[in-house]
């Protein structure tokens, strides 16, 4: 059996719900597993760091990244071990699994 994961939408009804201004920002997302959240939003920014530290999910995201998206990175870290590399700012912050 297959499972769907929120096959109504709902997670991107709820973040597209907020009075966010998506255009020309750049999101760091957390937690963005094999990216299915990622693609509902990512057309609409400007850049996204995607991190995820499960390898298994990470390889998965970079699997599934369709072409057109190259101004999405996916990154196999934690929130941690990239902040202590990164002095990049973002305009919004996702922690995927919160929606």
């Amino acid at each position: 059996m297959t499972i769907l994961l929120d096959p109504e939408h709902n997670e991107s009804n709820a973040l597209f719900s907020l009075p966010i201004a998506w255009t020309g920002k750049s999101v760091l997302e957390i937690g963005s597993g094999d990216g299915r959240l990622t693609w509902r939003y990512a057309k609409k920014v400007a850049h996204v760091i995607a991190l995820e530290p499960d390898s298994d999910k990470h390889a998965a995201a970079l699997a599934n990244q369709p072409q057109g998206f190259e101004h999405v990175r996916f990154a196999n870290l934690g929130l941690d071990a990239f902040a202590k590399t990164s002095i990049e700012k973002f305009d919004l912050a996702l922690l995927s699994w919160s929606l």
